[in-house]
């Protein structure tokens, strides 16, 4: 049966999955040598190869396969990052409430617990015996006192260590770039269900943020100088794979190599096997033969081998171990003698509980409630055992039971349960098989038929209509019944079988039944992928705009686990496209984030708003541009309807732009300047352009790209620094830190100054700003001009040299300047004899004369391989001058300038004309100024100031009446009653009307 949400939710899945994400030391049998970095280093948990192996990354960035059965390699320091918690617990020392990871029962004291953090830190008396209890309704495990035990020291990834990013990383470059070091400050929750599950870093670039140690198994660190975490008992540590007593024998006594028989009758095999393999028709061969115990699973079901080679799965209570085939008779005859004393003695003594003895569990709530106070406790998730029979697995020193029911194992007070059968009686079937056989039948009768919900949920799981039918129509079945936390229906759906899903709607089935995690049928069909089940479900009624606890709807699901079907059926069938989870990201985020394309052309054609921000402010654009995917800014900018929303900013001001110039997205940067026509010269709240973070990140392709689509190179930030104050003044800190290099012989010898890289693009940023039209006078607020950042006197006449006393394009001067200019760019850059005639594709630059073009490979200007070379005719539409003009996105000069501004479309492809660039602009130079008549001119500035003013009024007062009220963020999607609304986010949140405070009673989601 699967009816997992995620990790699967059988016994098996949940055992190993509960264990991915704890941290863990070298354990009893480790013979690996330092590939944990030495004693007490520590590691991570990040997922089970099988039972019998686990996989660790090491905080040292080492990952590697150990043994955790049969060989121990590893113990268990934390498993809070795993989640694992004791409901109803409190630790007595920090009050942490319940308490996570592995709780510490005292055993001398009534009802005093620690957590693993005070119980090494030596909190209460040292003297005191205490019991490990590793996972709620686990065996406890007496260990010895403090005050003897030894202490060792762990080290990793601890507060005060140096870190550099590891194997999981995804934070793009947050860290400064692969390589850069930061300090670990803290170690925090990464989420409230994970405690101890992260590391805080404050990074050598200045920025800090918190990144996963432990949390679902994942090492986004690696640390390079380690620190201590504290001193732990390294003994008192339970090892990873052993979690039970400490027996590697399994159930009864067994062990591999072990002879065993079948001596049950046929009916109570079957009856006892249901739950552990079930039976098969080909597993008659077992009774009456003697087989040998190949394997123990981690089910504690025991696999036997038989002389036909054929394997089978037994539940170990239908096993009786033999020595020897000789000894059977004597052995058999034994047991009826033990058993006819206990008989007898069971009149006036309490019984005796053994290993492998059945035991009917007490159905009084109330009164087990009480028996089980300091006898492993009560935990709600103990009820569905009220009342069913389970085997005994192990006896402890103070006689309290560990009982195998329902599935799973729990500690009772032995006066909390009451002895039915014993397992010895097994011995006894062929002098008295009748009796047994009737007794048994009669006490499994309702193990095995009387919890209907467990029959009809594992009957829908299993596809099986015919007896889910059948018993719908017994009058006791409960079709909405819940086993191992699933309804009948979410089972089906999660399986794809639709047969199911049409009995159980026949019989009114609740379709909006919600799991522990709030995920509805609806959901578990996303989950296993079943669109036709979704189909049915929405048909019969189901919500597939349901949301579960983490807010997220089945169209979430679809697109996160990269369903296509499930996301198309959802959308053909109207389901919301743009709902938001509970960290405000819509479907299109998460398709931007799994990069499928598919998908997020798919959402656009359904209308999804692109322009819905998360929790962080991050709307489509902005989440593509963050993550560096060229190809879903492509598709989103295709799909912009309102191309303002191109420039939306963020809180803080940043735009797609920036965050693409930030961290280094080259292709997106060009798509959102060329196919998004962005707005460079916008200024986060910093007042810094695109451009300023480029040059202050060194990011060289996206400062070209910049400065040659024509963005203001003059622009102050804050500070009054313009992008030449930034890369001056990070070429004199890097020859700063050169120097400090230098001065260590040590450093030097190894080769580690690699400061030089960092000033030569710094110096080379600066020139390229230089020769482009950035102003070397500009004072910022310290009344520095950009030279005076730069002490080096070389670079400094380099920098006037490429500016070329540039003026400004409003000065007296400036038509001279320009001819000269213009002169000067029309030479061929390699012969410098003949005039520039060759367009280079598909950079678009005109670098040389046809002579000389066939020699160069990469164009002179941007560096990029050359794939055409085209010689500049005349114009072929008037004959009289040569082309000039350069059409995109086609990439044709084929017109002058006086015929190219008639053109709507190239006369050459007949592709539409989106811009037209100069000849001197794809020289290198700048365009000249548009001429303007005289004693118009500050008429028609007046006249644009006045139409932009009135245009950006209307805007804003579009974006009043269509935004949240509340948030005044978001887009106003959700109406109530009242006529009044807010966005989906503020409106979810909400009991009454921000505006005219009625009651909420409905709540109607915009299309």
């Amino acid at each position: 049966m699967s009816m997992e949400t995620g990790p699967p939710s059988t016994n098996r899945g949940f055992r190993v999955n509960m264990l991915v994400g704890c941290r863990v030391i070298r354990g009893a049998d480790w013979k690996w040598g330092k590939q944990d970095g030495g004693e007490g280093h520590v590691g991570t948990v990040r997922n089970f190869e099988s039972p019998e192996e686990v996989v660790v990354v090491w905080d040292n960035g080492t990952a590697a396969n150990y043994r955790c059965a049969g060989a121990y390699d590893l113990r268990i320091l934390d498993s809070a990052p795993t989640g694992v918690k004791h409901d109803g617990t409190m630790c007595d020392t920090c009050r942490q409430q319940p308490i996570f990871g592995v709780r510490w029962k005292c055993g001398e004291c009534t009802n005093y617990d620690l957590c693993s953090v005070c119980y090494h830190g030596d909190k209460h008396n040292l003297r005191h015996r205490f019991y490990r209890i590793t996972t709620p309704g686990s065996e406890r495990v007496a260990i010895e006192p403090r005050r003897k035990s030894k202490k060792i020291t762990v080290r990793g990834i601890f507060p005060g260590a140096r870190v550099v990013r590891g194997v999981d990383w995804q934070w793009e470059d947050q860290d400064g770039g692969n390589g850069r070091r930061g300090k670990v400050t803290e170690i925090q929750d990464w989420s409230a269900a994970s405690p101890r599950s992260a590391a805080y870093v404050l990074w050598d670039n200045v920025s800090k943020n918190l990144y996963r140690v432990g949390f679902e198994g994942m090492a986004d660190l690696k640390v390079v100088n380690d620190a201590k975490g504290g001193t732990v008992y390294r003994d008192h540590l339970s090892l990873l794979g052993e979690q039970g007593s400490g027996s590697r024998a399994g159930p009864g006594g067994l062990v591999i190599g072990d002879q065993v028989n079948v001596d049950l009758d046929f009916e109570i095999v079957q009856s006892l096997q249901h739950g552990h393999g079930g039976w098969a028709d080909g597993m008659f061969e077992c009774l009456g033969q003697t087989g040998t115990v190949v394997g123990i699973d981690e089910d504690h079901d025991i696999v036997v081998s038989y002389p036909s080679g054929n394997r089978w799965t037994f539940n170990p209570a239908v096993l009786t171990k033999v020595s020897s085939p000789n000894s059977m008779n004597s052995a058999s005859s034994e047991s009826n003698v033990n058993l006819a004393s206990t008989s007898t003695a069971s009149a006036t003594t309490p019984p005796q509980f053994g290993v492998g003895d059945l035991v009917q569990v007490c159905s009084d709530v109330e009164r087990i409630k009480v028996l089980q106070r300091g006898h492993g406790e009560w935990a709600e998730a103990m009820l569905p055992t009220l009342g069913k029979i389970g085997r005994i697995q192990q006896v402890y020193h103070d006689n309290d039971l560990k009982v195998e029911v329902c599935g799973t194992s729990w500690t009772y007070n032995p006066s909390a349960v009451t002895k039915v059968a014993s397992s010895d009686s097994a011995a006894m079937a062929n002098s008295s098989g009748e009796r047994l056989s009737a007794l048994l039948k009669k006490l499994f009768e309702n193990h095995v038929s009387g919890d209907v919900n467990e029959e009809l949920v594992k009957a829908a799981a299993n596809g099986d209509s015919v007896k889910v039918e059948e018993l719908l129509q017994r009058g006791d079945v409960d079709a909405n019944g819940v086993f191992a936390g699933h309804t009948a229906l979410q089972a089906a759906s999660q399986n794809g079988h639709i047969d199911v899903i049409k009995v159980l709607m026949k019989y009114d089935v609740d379709m909006e039944v919600e799991d522990k995690d709030g995920d509805r049928s609806v959901h578990h069909a996303a989950f296993g992928d079943e669109p036709a089940v979704i189909e049915l479900l929405h048909h019969g009624g189901a919500d597939i705009n349901a949301r579960n606890k983490r807010r997220q709807t089945p169209l979430h699901i679809g697109v996160n686990k990269g369903h296509i079907g499930v996301v198309k059926t959802l959308l053909e069938l109207c389901c919301h496209p743009s709902l938001q989870d509970s960290e405000g990201d819509t479907a299109v985020h998460d398709a931007i984030s799994k990069k499928r394309d598919d998908m997020i052309a798919l959402l656009l054609e359904h209308h999804a708003d692109i322009s819905v921000t998360n929790n962080n402010g991050f709307s489509a654009l902005h989440h593509a541009a963050l993550r560096g995917n060229p190809s879903a800014m492509r598709i989103l900018l295709t799909k912009v309807a309102r191309h303002w929303v191109v420039d939306e900013k963020k809180d803080d001001g940043y735009t797609a732009l920036h965050l693409a110039a930030l961290n280094n997205h080259v292709e997106v940067a060009e798509l959102l300047v060329q196919q998004g026509k962005a707005n460079m010269d916008i200024q986060n709240v910093n007042l810094q352009t695109a451009l300023h973070l480029a040059v202050e990140r060194q990011h060289t392709q996206i400062v070209r790209l910049l400065v040659r689509e024509g963005c203001n190179m003059n622009i102050a930030d804050k500070d009054g620094d313009t992008p030449l104050h930034e890369a001056l003044r990070h070429h004199t800190l890097s020859q700063l830190r050169q120097l400090q290099d230098m001065q260590d012989v040590g450093k030097l010898l190894m080769g580690l100054g690699t400061q030089g890289a960092d000033k030569k693009s710094s110096a080379s940023i600066a020139c390229f700003l230089a020769a482009n039209g950035a102003d070397l006078n500009i004072k910022n607020k310290k009344g520095q001009t950009p030279l005076d950042l730069c002490p080096d006197p070389n670079l400094c006449k380099a920098l006037a040299k490429c500016h070329k006393e540039r003026v400004s394009p409003g000065s007296a001067s400036n038509v001279a300047f320009i001819r000269n200019e213009q002169e000067t760019l029309e030479e061929c850059m390699v012969c410098s004899d003949s005039k520039r005639d060759t367009l280079f594709g598909p950079c678009g630059h005109i670098a040389t004369c046809h002579l000389c073009s066939p020699r160069v490979k990469k164009c002179l200007m941007c560096k990029e391989h050359v794939q055409s070379r085209t010689k500049i005719e005349e114009c072929v539409v008037c004959s009289d001058k040569k082309a000039s003009v350069l059409f995109q996105p086609c990439g044709h000069m084929c017109a002058c300038e006086g015929c190219a501004a008639l053109m709507k479309k190239c006369v050459q492809c007949r592709g539409s004309i989106e811009k037209l660039v100069p000849f001197i602009v794809c020289c290198g130079g700048t365009p000249p100024p548009a001429p303007q008549p005289a004693g118009i001119m500050n008429n028609g500035a007046k006249d644009v100031t006045k139409d932009l003013q009135k245009l950006q009024q209307q805007l804003q007062d579009i974006k009043d009446q269509t935004c949240c009220p509340v948030c005044m963020d978001r887009l106003r999607n959700m109406i109530f009653m009242c006529g009044h609304g807010t966005c989906q986010m503020c409106g979810d949140r909400m009991d009454e009307c921000p505006i005219c405070r009625k009651p909420v009673k409905n709540r109607i989601l915009l299309y």
